[in-house]
């Protein structure tokens, strides 16, 4: 029998990139895109290849353009924390474990390294999939906790929950990071949203424009733990767009959830650097009347139109800076 599982793309709505500072964050799953993991009961334990693991290349110049946007990693590495992480939880649960050997493999069509979190959807998957061949119920508050701690803890990627929850969740998820709550117990307070209606939300976003987002996360924990005052005020302000955002959420209220998008994305810019390829996306929608921020580390984009006429015309205009424009599906 062949065990198969899902974990979906993300976008965060407001309040990135506080979730690993204590911040609070809104976010959304998008069903467009998945990381499909497939595991089976074999003689030995093998972890298959996915694409961004392969060595096999049509010309150097080939090579040199992966490395370029996608860097050195693919997804083995995740995998394999995955699978030590899962047991080593189970050791210190007090679980035991069957023998038995698996064979694993993963697909994904998640576009790469754009700040749509491919890489947890990978770990998520893979964790769902290892829950099932032993049988083994993890509590779903504290599953996040668990995924983050195989990139971050094992594999010394820069990264916060809020990827992990929505993940965990779907749908559209207020997630509330405080400090009293993470370092007490492991995890924060996360609230699905039940909406009268769904916001008219677009993402955007160009493959070319990938990023190791790492990188960026690495330089902002640099100065939150050098206790930065524009970082540590910065964080407490997201909390506060997050509420604001809740609020027009619930209340259907597009055009203050607009604002507060955008507030998000200036009060970002004012902490992190921003490469100006990624701001031009910005630019572009802002300057066709759309509201727009980052829907992660960067790459892609998420706003608000009006209606179809509006959505169309976002297209055409983020589509002449080699963008792709999609309504991201939320419910199944």
């Amino acid at each position: 029998m062949v065990i198969t599982t899902h974990a979906y793309a993300r976008a965060g709505i407001v309040g990135n990139p506080s979730d690993g500072y204590f911040g609070k964050t809104i976010s959304c799953a998008i069903r467009n895109f998945r990381v499909t993991v497939r595991l089976w009961e074999s003689p030995r334990l093998e972890v298959l290849p996915g694409s961004g693991d392969l060595c096999q290349f049509n010309s150097v110049n080939e090579f040199l353009r992966d490395v370029k946007l996608h860097g050195y990693y693919g997804g083995m590495r995740l995998i394999k924390a995955t699978i030590y992480k899962f047991h080593s939880y189970c050791r210190k649960q007090g679980i035991t474990l069957h023998g038995g050997n698996f064979t694993i493999e993963f697909e994904s069509d998640v576009p790469r390294l754009v700040g749509l979190s491919g890489s947890s959807g990978i770990v998520t998957a893979t964790m769902r999939a290892l829950m099932q061949f032993y049988k083994v119920e993890i509590p779903k508050h504290y599953l996040p906790t668990l995924v983050l701690d195989c990139e971050k803890g094992e594999l010394g990627i820069a990264a916060g929950l809020q990827d992990r929850v929505i993940q965990t969740y779907e749908g559209i998820v207020y997630m509330d990071f405080a400090k009293e709550l993470v370092t007490t117990r492991g995890y924060g307070e996360y609230r699905p949203l039940q909406l009268r209606q769904l916001p008219p939300l677009f993402v955007a976003y160009d493959p070319a424009r990938a990023e190791i987002s790492e990188v960026a996360h690495r330089n902002l924990r640099a100065l939150w733990e050098a206790g930065d005052q524009a970082v540590v005020s910065s964080m407490s302000k997201f909390r506060d767009l997050t509420d604001q955002g809740k609020e027009a959420l619930l209340k259907s209220d597009w055009d203050a959830l607009g604002k507060v998008m955008n507030a998000n994305y200036d009060l970002r810019r004012t902490i992190m650097d921003i490469p100006p390829e990624n701001h031009r996306m910005i630019e572009v929608a802002r300057a066709n009347g759309a509201s727009a921020h980052f829907t992660g580390s960067g790459g892609a984009i998420i706003g608000l139109y009006r209606d179809e006429e509006h959505y169309q015309k976002l297209c055409q205009a983020l589509g002449q800076i080699r963008c792709t424009v999609i309504k991201p599906i939320i419910y199944g």
